[in-house]
């Protein structure tokens, strides 16, 4: 275990050090202290190590990921996971707006509440949420899965692409052109391979689905006041 103190050394020099790692590294697990609250701790990681955080993070958390596994011991501020693209990144805590914005892979895993624009724009992340999110959730999201245990807030999926979303509690309202679907045996076996890398406890048939109803990808001016 390597052990990193952010207030010894400086944010810069924590990111340079795990940068610096390569897939064939042998410093594989790392434990990062005293973050305070740090912005963009963990950034663009490209190597197969674990990163444990102990304690809560500012803006950008893990933004950029590949390969790695990071892991927050606290709660994170805005944009967690943005632009991931593969690994995985979990939050013990609760997560700021826009977690996983624009994330095209990977697993983000929030085990407390994330607030507004979780999973905006997602273009093939998988995001699954113990608790609530919040608002315009999966905003203009084009592909992955977004799962919420709990509730959603107002306009869910809204202007929503190809991404699939999954909701065990109350959706306060749909975005536009968000719908729900049936939840046909192929997503029982999707989410349930999620709740289980996720490592949350809950059945998969509690859940609806909720998706496209591909009324906007063209303009058509008999939905023109959808717009």
């Amino acid at each position: 275990m390597q052990t990193f103190d952010v207030a010894e050394n400086g944010l810069r020099e924590l990111n340079q050090t795990l940068q610096a790692q390569s897939v064939d590294t042998n410093q594989t697990n790392w434990e990062v202290k005293n973050p305070k609250g740090s912005h963009a701790i963990a950034v663009g990681l490209d190597a197969p190590i674990e990163v444990t955080v102990k304690g809560s993070t500012g803006y950008y958390c893990a933004g950029m990921n590949q390969q790695a596994t990071v892991r927050v011991e606290g709660s994170v501020g805005p944009g967690v996971a943005e632009n991931m693209m593969s690994g995985t990144v979990v939050v013990e805590g609760d997560a700021s707006q826009y977690a996983g914005a624009t994330g095209h892979g990977g697993l983000l895993v929030i085990k407390g509440n994330a607030s507004s624009r979780c999973g905006i724009s997602m273009k093939g992340i998988d995001i699954v949420v113990q608790g609530n999110i919040g608002h315009m959730c999966a905003f203009m999201a084009q592909a992955g899965n977004l799962v919420v245990c709990g509730d959603a807030g107002d306009a869910l999926g809204d202007s929503l692409y190809e991404a699939r979303l999954f909701v065990r509690g109350s959706v306060k309202s749909l975005g536009a052109d968000c719908v729900e679907k049936e939840m046909r045996p192929e997503h029982i076996e999707i989410l349930k391979d999620l709740l289980d890398r996720a490592e949350i406890d809950a059945k998969p048939e509690d859940f609806k689905r909720y998706g496209s109803a591909r009324n906007l990808y063209n303009f058509d001016v008999d939905n023109s006041a959808a717009y």
